[in-house]
């Protein structure tokens, strides 16, 4: 339990370069099953074109009634087909089919078709009673990933 409350990095961020129609993902492997296995972040870029978005819930029963979690998460299909051969939770930053709609605004049409953004938050900045967090490796991207995702082509 320890392990993964300081192996798993900080933050898991989706990046989207509009520009090199893109997505990156800063994508964490773990195998909860094996604690002797090694995780790692292996950070991968995909074309937009492969994007797909799922809608999911889950229904559960409690002894406080009945319990309905709903997200989005971004399906990555291999090249002109519908197999998936990634996935990553949209949801688990607090975001819904809403989110979605957004990404798409802006990958279709660009920055100018939406409301100013919020301002950008630092994945690495946790708070200062978050113990777990604050010992859990920093988001870092590789220099060449990092330029890539940030930088026309």
């Amino acid at each position: 339990m320890l392990k993964s409350s300081i192996a798993a990095p900080r933050d898991l961020p989706l990046r989207f370069n509009r520009t090199r129609r893109r997505i990156y993902a800063y994508n964490f492997k773990e195998r909860w099953w094996n604690p002797f296995e090694r995780w790692y972040v292996a950070p991968v870029a995909y074309d937009w074109s492969q994007v797909r978005a799922e809608r999911w819930r889950q229904i559960s029963a409690s002894t406080h009634g009945v319990i309905i979690r709903v997200g989005v998460v971004l399906s990555i299909v291999a090249p002109g087909t519908n197999k998936v051969i990634d996935r990553f939770h949209l949801s688990t930053m607090g975001a819904d089919e809403h989110a979605w709609a957004y990404i798409c605004t802006y990958m279709q049409k660009g920055p100018e078709a939406l409301p100013p953004p919020d301002p950008p938050q630092d994945h690495n900045d946790v708070p200062w009673y978050n113990l777990a967090m604050r010992l859990a490796p920093k988001v870092q991207w590789p220099e060449d990933m990092d330029r890539e995702s940030r930088t026309a082509p």
